[in-house]
């Protein structure tokens, strides 16, 4: 098995460009997409549609009528959509499909649509995302980092750097290297980690410190999210 990793939205561009049919790809969007997703999952969602843009909410709405809308610009719900990206909104039990967009974590999810695999992962369900790693050995996997608007995000790496640890003997590329560094330093206090990323200091400034206490969580969740023809479920 190599890790390869990216590590900012620069790079994500290229990836529908990029042979990636014999990769599994891994996406992080810690602060907040990909927690999100699979805190939903966890809590009965059973069908998660990213789209990359409003419009495409919108139109995807029309065809699936009964799906909740879901996401964020700025940090904050999009208007005239039932639900924003906080976890904590996708644990009422009562939802089954939710079609979401956001700044980042649903663009990098669709850049890797060409990908042998497509998983969702976070801290949240950090130890499913490795032993499902595991038992499926694959040749390549490429951890991609969403990033915040188009920098690179802390808690992005350090969750990419958490699966990278796992694998001693793996080979790496520099960049996976650097996330598996990066999550060596910070593994002790994941929370404060968390709370002094820019991303982190951005919702705690709006009020949303419990959003990013639940996504500080390691391995609360044993699922992994399975984007497969555009639509996410468990597995």
């Amino acid at each position: 098995m190599r890790f390869d990793a990216v590590l900012s939205p620069v790079e994500i561009d290229w990836l529908p460009q990029t042979d990636l049919s014999a990769t599994v790809c891994v996406v992080f969007d810690v602060l907040r997409a990909t927690s999100t997703i699979i805190t939903a999952l966890a809590h009965g969602v059973e069908a998660i549609r990213p789209v990359a843009t409003i419009g495409e909410a919108w139109s995807c709405h029309q065809e699936h009528p009964a799906a909740w809308l879901g996401g964020e610009r700025h940090g904050d719900r999009i208007d005239g959509f039932h639900l924003g990206n906080s976890p904590m909104e996708y644990t009422a039990g009562d939802i089954r499909e939710v079609i979401t967009t956001t700044t980042n974590g649903t663009v990098a999810l669709r850049a890797c649509a060409g990908a042998q695999e497509v998983w969702v992962g976070a801290l949240v369900n950090l130890e499913a995302v490795v032993r499902r790693l595991k038992e499926v050995q694959p040749a390549r996997v490429t951890l991609v980092c969403a990033g915040t608007n188009r920098n690179v995000a802390l808690e992005d790496v350090i969750a990419a750097g958490g699966v990278v640890a796992a694998f001693p003997d793996a080979g790496c590329s520099d960049a996976a290297t650097i996330a598996a560094a990066t999550y060596q330093a910070c593994r002790h206090d994941l929370l404060a980690a968390l709370q002094t990323s820019e991303n982190g200091r951005r919702l705690m400034q709006q009020g949303r410190e419990a959003d990013v206490a639940w996504c500080a969580q390691v391995s609360r969740f044993d699922l992994v999210g399975v984007m497969k023809e555009g639509v996410i479920r468990a597995e």
